[in-house]
């Protein structure tokens, strides 16, 4: 008998008719449950789908309750943690049915593969599993992944699409719920003797629940295996009438056995009658010095005293060796962070040397015109200091003079910035309009196509580029402003009859020779009307998405104070303390360059640092977004005058504001700045009260009332004030009334 059976003592068979309950039939995980005993065997074939069902549900009561227990020899229950085999957990898959999106739940091992789950779908679905794909997030899974390769956790639930790939020959339809199934009255049982018979059982219905006999769990294989309650009475061994205690297995057997060994000696000495030669005989004397047990211990104790010498002296200097490494490491790291810091402010002043010598955005000029500034400024000391009546006067001129072309000089760099600006401009927009469709595929491809609208547009920008370009000969002129004036003669209208015209008086003027200088301002107009054809919507419809039309211009229209013209919103810089539409951006441009000239493009770099760690660390927050370049300035020049609140620092470039309780969001009353190393350093404390001393926190909360009580005037960051916990201090806690001592430092 093997270790898989269950062992039971039956009665004789007969033919007969056995009772039987009917959730104790097919208990055990085997299909084919043989029952042995002294003089036959019974085997049990029932192959019903009520017989299927029942397996599978107390398959998996089995399953559940193995679990929990182990079953030791002795039959006792034991737990174990089977939540360390997590190849073996289960985890719960949902499966949505495209594209009728049919809903599917199963529980499914999270070590078995993608193949087998479509194994079993197929069978389910009647549709071969070559034609079945299962995606997760709108991308195929592959076969060989197991849900652990998928990232499901044991217990977890994943959700996939499951589609056919042959809609037409093998469509997906919904898996209609079983029919409830009653169980036989009277099944036939064919029991196996010397020959085999039938035996009738009548099924009865019992409202019982099922009794845990235990079980066993195979040493090789791990099956468990449940013992199965039936109601036939079992076999019990005959009584002696002798109470009997039997301790077989715990109780140590002894056996004596004489041993012989495989080879024979004997001795022989002189004796009367014998004689024994001695001629091979030697003489053997102990060699060594004779040692005392004592003597033997105290050898061994030394020996062991040596080793642990020379172990602990290991052990030390690996020790040594670990330090010393650790602080070249640390010496290499903090002279690669010098080094670095280093080359950031070089590579800073070489960009604002770069920006100075070569302006070409906005922030750029704004830069100039603040070291203009800082240098008028400069010199206007100077001059006050060393000069005075009509020498101050003659000197204050000459600045004056200086500055003047110094503004012209820049101006004349701005113009020359806009113009390439513009061409970029003119550049990008028409290679917007002919950039085809694109869409990315559920495999992560790009698939690009292009439309009968972009390929219009990229015709248009081909001849665009052609005819703003200068190093060309006249038979490719010619030929150029030929094909546009055919392209734009299919519409009647006043700018096609006016490229028209245009295009007919140049091609006349190059016939009689002209000279390419003496047509530039033709050939200028021309590409500005081919420009402007370009962007009309009846000829080149895919513009229609990127321009904006007078009829939604007039939804948000504002009128400027400065240059007294209505333009839109979006021309408006509006500051968040602003109640009222002032100035557009470029009447505040002028402004800032004739009068502040203040250069907002270090506090752009704190705003735009703040907006990304804010962002990484509460996505939700969006009073950051509401702060403008102005706000910021206020908070970096008025309340902390420009400087680390800790080392003083004044660098701009090194500054930083962070949170000050690193647990709340970040707002004007929750921040403190720092330089970069210690803003890391200080999000790294815990506790801020015993990391800073009484005086710094005290200066901190004062700043942050002052922050509360600018920003409480305006309505979109004060909502914010409301909804937080912390309550303003009031301003005469925060003055230190008292001497500091410890005693202060603990109650604080």
């Amino acid at each position: 008998m093997s270790k898989h059976d269950s062992e039971y003592n039956s009665p004789e068979p007969e033919r007969r008719a056995v009772r039987v309950p009917i959730q104790d039939v097919n208990q055990t995980e085997n299909e084919d449950q043989e029952v042995v005993d002294e003089d036959q065997n019974i085997t049990f074939n029932v192959y019903t789908s009520t017989d299927m069902i029942l397996q599978e549900e107390n398959i998996a009561d089995a399953t559940s309750q193995a679990n929990r227990y182990e079953i030791n020899p002795h039959g006792s229950e034991t737990k174990i943690m089977s939540s360390s085999e997590v190849g073996n957990s289960t985890a719960t898959v949902k499966i949505l049915l495209m594209p009728d999106r049919h809903m599917i739940t199963v529980a499914f091992t999270i070590g078995l593969t993608i193949l087998d789950l479509k194994n079993h779908f197929a069978f389910e679905l009647r549709v071969p599993s070559d034609n079945i794909q299962i995606t997760l997030d709108e991308k195929c899974v592959d076969d060989d992944q197991t849900l652990m390769d998928i990232g499901v956790q044991p217990h977890g639930m994943v959700q996939f699409e499951l589609s056919s790939l042959d809609p037409e020959n093998y469509p997906i339809r919904q898996i209609k719920p079983q029919q409830e199934y009653n169980m036989p009255d009277v099944i036939t049982v064919r029991v196996q003797t010397d020959t085999y018979q039938d035996v009738v059982v009548e099924i009865e219905r019992a409202t019982r629940g099922k009794a845990f006999l235990g079980g066993y769990r195979h040493k090789v294989t791990k099956a468990k295996y449940h013992h199965a309650a039936v109601q036939t009475i079992a076999k019990k061994r005959p009584d002696r009438g002798i109470e009997m205690f039997s301790r077989d297995t715990q109780t140590v057997m002894l056996r004596n056995q004489d041993q012989q060994c495989s080879k024979n000696a004997s001795t022989q000495m002189t004796s009367i009658g014998c004689y024994v030669s001695n001629m091979e005989d030697k003489l053997i004397t102990p060699s060594g010095i004779y040692m005392t047990a004592d003597e033997y211990h105290s050898k061994r104790l030394k020996a062991v005293v040596t080793l642990q010498t020379y172990l602990r002296r290991w052990l030390a200097k690996s020790f040594t060796d670990g330090l010393r490494q650790a602080k070249e490491l640390h010496l290499a790291w903090l002279e690669n962070e010098k080094r670095r810091k280093k080359e950031e402010k070089e590579q800073g002043i070489r960009d604002k040397y770069r920006r100075w010598m070569n302006p070409e955005r906005k922030a750029d000029f704004d830069l100039l015109y603040n070291a203009l500034k800082k240098w008028r400024q400069e010199e206007e000391e100077r001059i006050n200091a060393a000069f005075s009546g009509a020498e101050k006067k003659a000197a204050l001129c000459a600045l004056l003079e200086q500055e003047t072309q110094f503004i012209s000089s820049i101006e004349r760099h701005k113009t020359a910035a806009f113009e390439r600006n513009q061409d970029k401009a003119v550049l990008a927009f028409l290679n917007k309009c002919a950039e085809p469709k694109k869409w990315r595929a559920f495999d992560g491809k790009v698939t690009q196509m292009d439309t009968q609208f972009t390929i219009r547009g990229s015709e248009l920008r081909d001849l665009y580029n052609s005819i703003t370009q200068d190093e060309v000969t006249k038979d490719e002129r010619l030929d150029v402003v030929l094909t546009i004036k055919h392209t734009v003669k299919d519409h009647k209208c006043k700018l096609t009859q006016e490229i028209v015209d245009l295009i007919d008086r140049e091609v006349d003027l190059l016939m009689r020779g002209m000279k390419k200088k003496n047509m530039d301002g033709l050939r200028k107009r021309i590409s500005t009307l081919f420009l402007q054809y370009i962007k009309t919507p009846e000829f080149n419809p895919q513009v229609s998405k990127l321009l904006q039309y007078p009829a939604d211009l007039r939804k948000n229209m504002y009128l400027c104070s400065g240059c007294n013209e209505y333009k839109s919103s979006s021309d408006f810089a509006l500051k968040t303390n602003t109640s009222v539409v002032g100035l557009c951006r470029r009447c505040t441009q002028l402004d800032n360059e004739g009068r502040r000239r203040e250069d907002f493009c270090l506090y752009k770099n704190i705003l735009k640092h703040l907006r990304e760690t804010e962002a990484k660390c509460s996505p939700e927050s969006k009073i950051t977004y509401l702060l403008q370049e102005q706000d910021l300035r206020y908070l970096v020049d008025e309340l902390w005058g420009a400087q680390s609140a800790l080392s003083g620092c004044k660098d701009l470039h090194d500054l930083l504001l962070v949170r000050w309780e690193k647990n709340s969001a970040w707002s004007p009353w929750n921040c403190i700045l720092l330089t970069k190393d210690e803003a890391a350093t200080h999000l790294k404390v815990e506790n801020i009260r015993k990391a800073y001393d009484v005086v710094v926190i005290r200066d901190v909360k004062q700043k942050h009332a002052l922050a509360r009580k600018y920003f409480s005037q305006i309505p979109a960051v004060a909502k914010w004030q409301h909804d937080a916990k912390v309550q303003p201090p009031a301003l005469g806690n925060l003055l230190v009334s008292k001497p500091i001592t410890k005693a202060t430092e603990q109650n604080g």
